[in-house]
């Protein structure tokens, strides 16, 4: 059963463009699995089933489009969301600090917003809505998409070469690696909002 799933997902073309879907979506639905997709398709790779060349470049490409869209609504959706934040005066002065922190250090914050669940949603939208410009807004983030890709691609390939006699075992431990890899992000961040 496992080896007919795994000649369905790695026997298609269509495969490179869902990785680029997963990672597409999961910028503006911080719920789907794009770290875990990554990793799995690494593993594949590690297996010799699919390319690591065009997993990290299908990884990234989505990465960078979903970073771009979340940006693009917030850019769009703008003026519509700073009449409604003028209304409260501690909102309008979190989207200012907002702007500013964007400004002073927005490569930095772009870039390690990428690998933390949910933060690339929230600090994309928000380079939209503090008018980051576009042009620099787009290159880190894809320096980011390019790191974040080659970093879980390149984890699921080392772990798929390391298991390459066990599949199972392999795409078993890439998730595994891929949730603890979460899971320690997020309670970094808590801890330092605590």
């Amino acid at each position: 059963m496992f080896s007919d799933l795994l000649d369905l997902v790695t026997g298609s073309p269509w495969t490179y463009g869902l990785i680029a879907a997963v990672a597409a979506f999961d910028a503006l639905f911080p719920f789907v699995p794009s770290e875990a997709t990554v990793i799995t398709a690494g593993v594949l790779a590690g297996l010799g089933e699919l390319s690591i060349a065009f997993v990290i470049a299908t990884g990234a490409a989505g990465a960078l489009i979903g970073d771009t869209t979340a940006y693009v609504v917030g850019r769009v959706s703008g003026n519509r969301f700073e009449c409604r934040l003028a209304r409260s005066p501690r909102v309008s002065r979190r989207l200012d600090w907002a702007g500013s922190a964007l400004a002073r250090r927005g490569g930095l914050i772009i870039f390690a917003a990428r690998f933390i669940p949910g933060g690339r949603t929230a600090v994309t939208v928000t380079a939209g809505l503090t008018r980051m410009r576009a042009p620099v807004f787009v290159a880190y983030a894809a320096l980011a998409a390019i790191a974040w890709a080659s970093y879980a691609a390149l984890l699921g390939y080392f772990g798929g070469r390391t298991f390459e006699e066990r599949p199972g075992l392999a795409l078993a431990v890439g998730f595994g690696l891929a949730v603890a890899v979460a899971v320690v992000i997020e309670s970094v961040r808590r801890l330092r909002r605590a």
